[in-house]
């Protein structure tokens, strides 16, 4: 149902050893939201990324989809949930050495018993709704980044997960490919009805796609404000994340407020 609680972080800690990156961090990402979790470099958004996806475990707190925790599942549960997620990282982690069609079916051949056309047609199909037919022989080497990115989002989207993670998905892209990009991210969303979670300080894709975000601050080390993007910046709640939101000088924050 759209709305629902489809992840729930309830008071998490992020930490390397003794040094905590974030802490009590609580909020939920809703079924069918585009939630981008914000903030200057350095500050742990791609730690908490890893912390979603089941790739560290929190030093205290709970990760929770659909109100089942991650971390107390028993193993053979977390994967079943961990299947249900896709992820597209910073440089796109394709195989260099495999075609198009072969990076797209390596979750294929590994979580499902289709035959080799069937997973080959599925493979063509996931590169279709990217934009890429056509290249299923390709090789990552030939493609521009833009499309490198696409290709690894046609991977992220080979078992049909529920939610999709994004960490820094412009990085490294020009204006108009990362704005494409963004394009693509809400045409998912609005057609495959996937939940989408992305990591970025990129001011116009996050607002162009958010509808729901936090904001991570380097300094106190927790979440400092949260809601939409476009109101936080028309009436930012510190000066510090309107500063963030406007890169210049920020909207007056509330009265009483220290800049």
């Amino acid at each position: 149902m759209q709305g629902e609680a489809q992840i729930e972080v309830e008071g998490l800690t992020l930490a390397w050893g003794d040094v905590v990156i974030q802490r009590d961090l609580s909020f939920r990402v809703r079924r069918g939201d585009v939630f981008v979790v914000m903030g200057p470099s350095g500050c742990g958004k791609s730690t908490l990324l890893r912390h979603l996806i089941g790739l560290s475990e929190p030093a205290g707190g709970r990760v929770l989809y659909r109100g089942v925790s991650l971390w107390d599942a028993e193993p053979e549960e977390r994967d079943r949930i961990l299947r249900q997620v896709g992820v597209l990282f910073q440089g796109g982690a394709l195989w260099s050495s495999m075609t198009l069609a072969e990076n797209v079916a390596l979750p294929l051949r590994e979580h499902t018993r289709l035959s080799p056309a069937e997973i080959r047609e599925l493979a063509s199909l996931k590169l279709a709704l990217v934009g890429l037919a056509g290249f299923e022989d390709f090789t990552p080497a030939e493609l521009s980044g833009g499309m490198r990115k696409r290709a690894g989002l046609a991977r992220a989207m080979a078992l049909d997960p529920e939610v999709l993670f994004f960490d820094e998905p412009s990085a490294g892209l020009d204006p108009i490919s990362s704005r494409l990009l963004d394009d693509l991210i809400l045409e998912l969303r609005g057609s495959l009805g996937t939940t989408v979670v992305v990591v970025t300080h990129e001011l116009a894709s996050i607002f162009a796609i958010a509808s729901d975000s936090v904001y991570l601050d380097a300094e106190a080390r927790t979440i400092t404000a949260r809601g939409d993007p476009r109101a936080l910046r028309d009436h930012p709640p510190n000066a510090k994340v309107g500063r963030f939101l406007t890169r210049g000088e920020a909207p007056a924050p509330p009265e009483g407020e220290a800049r």
